[in-house]
């Protein structure tokens, strides 16, 4: 397959997926405490299922509020899968990137609206990308060390908990499970892809804590969530990994 029939694989497989998380995403988006969401939006029939649209069958909501958001959920998956493929070729590392890459959109679109990363996503990421990764080190022509993955999300897992235990408002703990899951994935090509992974992830939080307060929309304590750079950071550390494989 040429690199360009790849590429266009891959962004019809994330808009795809990305079609299947507003479900979740509405479900998953309540306040940290809460149970989740197990009404539809309009509130007169159970939600059913984590998959396909927010709203239910019997009552799916006619205004677009909806629509735009299952598009922009699509659109961000396939850019991120077209670049992962892109990045990587056809080695076959790919299909765990492909199959974690909707898992990481819907994490940072959930953190994104209530500061929350749910423990049913986190840690099966954690365990589904050391499993994959252990099995593509299986395959040949992969480029990877599943070892280092291994050690990699154990050392940001600790590292983040560390920063957890020092600022609890500015680290959640939920941001220590994903950086196992993160952690493994940029293992995967090496100690200095771990670094500018986690250099990036800071450096993109930062950034924009500090606009926000230049334009005063938050101060010097407000907490930000961490997740949604955590997981960029991790795609631009992955993404030169792979280029560099």
């Amino acid at each position: 397959m040429t690199t360009g029939l790849l590429v266009l694989a891959a962004g019809v497989w994330g808009a795809l997926t990305g079609l299947l998380l507003p479900r979740a995403a509405y479900r998953f988006s309540v306040p940290p405490g809460e149970p989740w969401r197990d009404r539809c939006p309009a509130g007169r029939h159970p939600a059913r299922g984590w998959l396909g649209g927010a709203g239910c069958g019997e009552c799916r909501r006619e205004s677009g509020g909806e629509n735009a958001s299952a598009a922009v959920l699509a659109a961000v998956t396939a850019l991120v899968c077209a670049a992962l493929a892109a990045a990587t070729g056809t080695r076959p590392e790919l299909g765990v990137w492909l199959l974690l890459a909707p898992v990481g959109v819907l994490l940072a679109t959930v953190d994104l609206r209530v500061h929350r990363l749910p423990d049913p996503l986190t840690l099966p990421l954690a365990g589904a990308a050391l499993a994959l990764l252990g099995v593509t080190a299986l395959l040949p022509e992969h480029t990877g060390h599943w070892p280092t993955a291994l050690y990699a999300a154990l050392a940001l897992a600790a590292g983040h908990f560390v920063l957890h235990l020092v600022n609890p408002d500015g680290m959640g703990f939920g941001d220590v499970k994903l950086a196992a899951g993160t952690g493994a994935v940029l293992g995967w090509y090496g100690w200095p892809t771990v670094l500018l992974g986690t250099f990036a992830a800071f450096l993109l939080g930062a950034l924009y804590g500090g606009a926000l307060v230049l334009a005063r929309r938050a101060g010097r304590k407000t907490g930000v969530p961490f997740g949604p750079f955590l997981l960029a950071g991790t795609l631009a550390g992955l993404l030169t990994g792979a280029f560099a494989a």
